[in-house]
């Protein structure tokens, strides 16, 4: 095509002395137009300020056009972004309507970017705003919210007052992190508040601030939140039952819970031997009726911490026969490893093979094999003493009939059988399975039911850890200032919640429009799908460039742009956006 392009316009306007250009339009377009959309480059130059002397891009359009650079390629680096400019200048100053230049994304300049986002009087009305905004236009339910939080390590030097820091982590515990605590909006997904905390901190305690600025800026009243155990927390419950919200999590099985929970797991088994438990179901992936769990509920009255107030929860106890399950093959591989390594402790007589001599060591290993396996009660060890004597001269030389003889003893234990306790293990299978929910919710605001397949999601606000790490590839952090890492980390969110709020716009209008799409699975080019993923979308426009040609004066003559497929056309369509905001880049028509 681009040949096409040449000989077209050497012939019309009979010259040699053309210059052609291609920069690669990709999903920059798509991405920036989803932007404009959500009101991002308005919302952030209306609560950063620009200072008088400063000259070129808004702080606004900044974050926009380089927000579309890291969804793009992945990388935040702020040393990339000019190199990556160089190759689009036409592309993103038609889409933007904006002069750009390169020191608009020098370090310098990005760097103070991130500083005015770490500003917690800046970000907060920048999320308030955002969430205003994205509710209104995309006619957005108000009703459950889910908290929790995920942990970013890095190589970073651990400083007294700095945010990365030794803590609990299940990503790597040998490197110091950050720990970047998240509020979404169901069913989305939508980050709704942000915050990034140092690395040591526990999870009990992030919660309440969190919830209290969602709170805030939401303004409605009777919001369910939902987590995990850790918000379960009594000053958390006792909060949001004061102002007059809802919460929804697990309890943690420590303290007074671990008492309590196996007398609960007790009534439980007893009704679920009488038929006496409710049944939950659920429609699977294949559209079919599956049994999701089934338990009952009582209700309880908790206090304050203070002591002064008191309300009514309700304690749901449910057993899930997917995590039963699950359970069960747990204990059943702990037998397997318990029985080997019990069946290892008294090997057969042998070079190098260590006999165990005394019962009381023989007893004092099985239990500790025992309890290592969590399988105490369930198995039972029998043992033998095996003494053998042989008898031997005294002394040195050969034997004789009067010649003094003595006789030595060698004692050994050793296990005859190792039994599985059935009844216990199958009373035990029976306590499988088993976990309760706190909620304040009364029954005609969030039933058994209603209750056990809202957590179901709890997935959702993973989601947003997943892209934050994979996507955008938060881990590793470029920066190393406090306000670096916060400034950078709300900025990656930013982008998060456009990817998220992308693919829940196109998913609703296909569902509406019970339509699907093709073409979004180079691995299956015969799917179509109704519920397509940000990042297919996006993959989806891949390939598309823009080819330029100017004259010696350097006027552009001719901009052509890859034609946009069908499914491309239809996505813009659904988004709202329209297959305009690619072809405003070209001109169709050579101008002599």
């Amino acid at each position: 095509m681009r040949v096409q392009l040449v000989q077209q316009a050497q012939e019309i306007l009979g010259t040699n002395d053309l210059v052609m250009i291609t920069e690669r339009v990709d999903d920059v377009a798509l991405l920036i137009g989803q932007m404009v959309t959500m009101g991002l480059p308005e919302v952030l130059d209306r609560h950063i300020p620009r200072h008088w002397t400063q000259r070129g891009l808004s702080w606004g359009w900044t974050a926009v056009i380089w927000l579309a650079y890291i969804l793009t390629e992945g990388d935040h680096r702020k040393v990339s972004v000019e190199t990556y400019l160089k190759g689009m200048h036409h592309t993103l100053s038609r889409l933007t309507a904006q002069g750009i230049e390169p020191l608009d994304f020098s370090d310098d300049r990005l760097s103070r970017l991130l500083r005015h986002l770490s500003k917690p009087a800046y970000w907060h009305q920048i999320e308030k705003d955002l969430n205003a905004r994205s509710i209104e236009v995309y006619d957005l339910h108000q009703n459950v919210i889910r908290c929790d939080a995920t942990t970013v390590s890095g190589a970073h030097e651990v400083t007294a007052g700095g945010l990365f820091q030794f803590g609990h982590s299940k990503d790597d515990p040998t490197r110091p992190q950050i720990k970047v605590m998240i509020g979404s909006l169901d069913p989305l997904g939508m980050p709704l508040a942000t915050d990034v905390l140092s690395g040591e901190r526990a999870d009990d305690g992030l919660y309440l601030p969190i919830i209290e600025r969602i709170r805030a800026g939401l303004k409605t009243p009777g919001l369910l939140f939902v987590g995990d155990c850790k918000m379960s927390a009594l000053d958390t419950r006792a909060y949001l039952a004061k102002h007059g919200d809802w919460y929804l999590s697990p309890l943690p099985l420590t303290g007074a819970t671990a008492e309590a929970m196996d007398a609960w797991i007790t009534v439980g088994v007893r009704k679920g031997e009488a038929d006496e438990l409710a049944r939950i179901w659920r429609t699977n992936d294949r559209g079919h009726e599956v049994l999701a769990a089934e338990g009952y509920e009582v209700e309880r009255t908790c206090r304050t911490p203070d002591g002064v107030g008191e309300w009514s929860e309700r304690v749901l106890v449910v057993r899930s026969p997917m995590h039963a399950t699950q359970q069960a093959a747990g204990l059943e591989k702990r037998l397997r490893h318990a029985e080997a390594q019990l069946a290892a402790l008294t090997p057969p007589r042998g070079p190098g093979k260590r006999q165990i001599t005394d019962e009381a060591t023989l007893v004092e290993a099985i239990a500790r094999v025992l309890t290592a396996h969590r399988v105490d009660g369930l198995l039972r060890v029998t043992w033998e003493k095996q003494v053998e004597q042989t008898t031997q001269y005294v002394g040195r030389g050969r034997g004789a009939v009067h010649r003094e003889k003595r006789v030595i003893q060698k004692t050994r234990y050793h296990i005859t059988q190792i039994a599985r306790q059935e009844d216990t293990i199958a009373a035990h299978s029976q306590r499988l399975g088993w976990k309760a929910f706190v909620t304040n919710a009364g029954l005609t605001r969030l039933s058994l039911q209603d209750a056990v397949l809202c957590y179901r999601n709890e997935y959702r606000v993973e989601r947003i850890f997943n892209r934050l790490k994979s996507r955008v590839h938060i881990a590793p952090l470029f920066v190393k200032r406090n306000e670096q890492i916060e400034g950078l980390t709300y900025l990656l969110t930013l982008g998060v919640r456009v990817l998220t709020v992308m693919e829940f716009v196109l998913r609703r209008s296909l569902e509406t429009a019970q339509a699907r799409l093709p073409g979004l699975h180079p691995e299956n080019k015969q799917k179509q799908t109704d519920k397509p993923t940000a990042e297919r979308i996006l993959k989806a426009f891949s390939d598309i460039s823009l080819t330029i040609i100017k004259n010696a004066a350097g006027e552009d003559i001719l901009r052509r742009l890859t034609p946009l497929s069908g499914v491309q056309e239809e996505i813009l369509q659904r988004l709202g956006l329209g297959a305009t905001l690619y072809r405003q880049l070209e001109i169709q028509a050579i101008r002599t």
